[in-house]
């Protein structure tokens, strides 16, 4: 072969060229790809043939969504240009230690470990001061170096079996705040191994609860790795809904509650497919599920709960790209009653999702605001709310660009 000779793809790739290798990297059809940018499969194949110019921002931020693109340079190959990351956010300053944390076994044991009572203790406050500061990040970077390193020389240190099982879930629980703090920060490969871990542990552990939770964690991370993955979710949810199902009718309010949030999730996935059907009927024995539990109950993992259900119906409207089901299930959905700041500024970004979907691009920015009062860090993390302040600094209206530029700054988008 002459080395002179060009390749294939010598000559950079274009905008076409690169949409359909990333479609084709998730194992997305051109069909799929566009019902969920609002085109005809035709004008996906266009744009990929080169027979149509590179769409504007506003679509490309579509494309980037539906593909979960992580750096739109990835989509436009403009890396000197505009660069942001959609769905990975800054990385926290307290991101090193916890990963030291994670990767660091105390093999050696030069003090005694905290018994494992006293690490739910600690992990019980760490959860209520994640659900009450503005800051979760922080609060939690802060906490999860010693808890890690406390429940590893738990587990090393226990003699009995029983002492064994509890620390274990003590461990899986640990690593469950661990994903938290680790999602969509720019290290995925540990938050992989942070959610393998604590599904072995909770395993080891066998409390159907501690079970529950790291099944729950662990189809979201499959799920959120793109279409490909959502049959493993599927899977992970189906078999722990079957184990836990004989549990159900002598058991405690927290694995009633995580059993309703890993039937959402089966709708959630179903959702993100595309199917309506699935999706609704997984969401009504989840909020059957939810009205069976006191009235005050909130699971500190999940926030699974009657008041989250509202949110958790916008999620699946918005998933489906109803516009017009988004914001009447948003006008159903009072933030105010859910009590943990994150979980509550989430709900305030699936409501703007399901505003800009249905054409209201002034009521979304709103929203994001109210998203943004509540829990900085959660927006400033979340990929969506990204796109859309992103895709409003180009609005044709003077004012709504002001505003979606005064809360990028804030969020940290216009920094280079």
């Amino acid at each position: 072969m002459d080395d002179a000779a060009p390749g294939p793809y010598a000559a950079p790739l274009v905008f076409g060229q690169r949409m359909q290798i990333l479609r084709q990297r998730r194992g997305m059809t051109r069909v799929v790809l566009a019902g969920l940018v609002g085109k005809s499969p035709s004008w996906v194949k266009r744009i990929e043939n080169g027979q149509l110019h590179t769409p504007n921002l506003e679509m490309i931020l579509r494309i980037a969504e539906a593909l979960r693109v992580r750096d739109l340079a990835e989509l436009t190959g403009r890396t000197n240009s505009m660069r942001v990351d959609l769905f990975t956010g800054p990385g926290h300053p307290r991101l090193a230690a916890v990963r030291d944390a994670v990767n660091r076994f105390p093999l050696s044991v030069d003090r005694a470990a905290p018994p494992a009572e006293h690490i739910r203790a600690r992990l019980a406050s760490a959860w209520a001061a994640r659900h009450s500061a503005p800051n979760h990040r922080e609060v939690v970077g802060r906490l999860l170096p010693d808890l890690i390193t406390d429940a590893q020389l738990a587990v090393r240190q226990t003699e009995s079996a029983a002492d064994r099982r509890a620390t274990q879930a003590a461990l899986s629980q640990v690593y469950s705040l661990s994903q938290f703090f680790l999602a969509y920060q720019p290290d995925p490969a540990l938050l992989w191994r942070v959610a393998e871990r604590g599904m072995v542990a909770a395993q080891e552990s066998e409390d159907p609860h501690t079970i529950g939770i790291a099944a729950w964690l662990t189809a979201q991370a499959h799920r959120d790795s793109g279409p490909a993955h959502f049959d493993a979710a599927d899977e992970v949810t189906a078999s722990t809904l079957h184990y836990l199902d004989p549990l159900l009718r002598d058991t405690t309010d927290d694995v009633r509650a995580i059993t309703g949030a890993l039937q959402f999730e089966a709708g959630y996935t179903a959702a993100r497919r595309g199917d309506p059907g699935t999706a609704w009927r997984y969401w009504d024995p989840a909020e059957k599920t939810s009205r069976a539990l006191p009235g005050t109950y909130f699971h500190p993992v999940t926030s699974f709960s009657k008041a989250v259900m509202g949110a958790h119906a916008v999620t699946i409207a918005v998933e489906l790209h109803s516009g017009s089901e988004s914001v009447r299930q948003a006008a159903r959905a009072e933030a105010a009653v859910i009590p943990s700041r994150p979980r509550r500024a989430r709900h305030r970004i699936e409501q703007a999702r399901g505003y800009q979907l249905d054409g209201q691009p002034d009521v979304a920015l709103a929203t994001l605001d109210q998203a943004y009062e509540a829990a900085p860090e959660t927006i400033r993390y979340n990929g969506y709310a990204r796109r859309i302040v992103l895709e409003e600094t180009e609005a044709s209206s003077p004012d709504r660009r002001r505003r979606a530029c005064e809360l990028a700054a804030r969020i940290g988008l216009l920094t280079t």
